[in-house]
């Protein structure tokens, strides 16, 4: 699947400057070296940009901001803090299982795969939209986050109303590029067990984000 082939038709028209950018090609030109070169990169090639994929641009009305792709074999799929089918879910994902079920009494799942909540119009963007095996961190200096900046605020500027969660310090420095008169900023702290219990648990951040979309007439997403 090539890269125009993974972004939905109404994120192709709003991003179409930007993926013609020297910074934005360069990636591409980037990754084909890296796996010339014998190296592995996750999420695989054809669901690096599956956020744009299962979520069009027509129909976001939430946008989960996480940092990094899961740098494990058969974990990252392209949808922050979402792993594929038949992996366990990693220690963040736990805790936002747990924080689920004290906010709306969802039974904890047993799978990590999440992409039931980017079909119901959740972007689930990270900053790197991809990274190099067992190297955290490995792409953030190539060029991605000039490329899912430009998302935020194309996000941001074309639309009203939407909602922008926030879980850490790396996603609250990208609430410079929202415009709060316009849209809803939810933080709270990282769900990561080093930082959970420092307010992540008992943001409610799910019920919230359904109180908010059910007051501007929207669905509530079914987490």
């Amino acid at each position: 699947m090539s890269i125009d082939e993974q972004f939905d038709l109404s994120w192709k028209a709003v991003l179409n400057e930007e993926m013609k950018k020297p910074s934005f090609v360069q990636i591409g030109q980037f990754l084909q070296q890296k796996k010339q070169q014998g190296t592995i990169i996750y999420p695989e090639g054809n669901t690096i940009f599956n956020a744009f994929t299962q979520t069009p641009f027509d129909q976001v009305k939430v946008v989960l901001l996480g940092q990094d792709p899961y740098h494990g074999e058969g974990q990252a799929h392209g949808l922050c803090f979402s792993v594929q089918d038949g992996i366990k879910p990693p220690p963040s994902l736990m805790n936002i299982y747990k924080e689920l079920a004290t906010d709306i009494g969802k039974e904890i799942p047993v799978g990590g795969n999440l992409s039931h909540w980017a079909q119901q119009g959740v972007l689930m963007l990270n900053a790197s939209l991809s990274v190099e095996a067992n190297a955290p961190m490995s792409h953030s200096k190539i060029g991605w986050e000039q490329f899912t900046d430009a998302v935020i605020k194309k996000v941001s500027d074309e639309k009203n109303g939407i909602v922008f969660i926030l879980w850490g310090q790396f996603a609250q420095a990208k609430e410079k590029l929202i415009d709060s008169s316009r849209h809803t900023i939810l933080k709270a702290a990282h769900p990561s067990p080093l930082s959970a219990y420092k307010g992540f648990f008992g943001c409610k951040h799910f019920s919230k984000t359904n109180a908010i979309l059910q007051a501007q007439g929207e669905k509530e997403i079914h987490w």
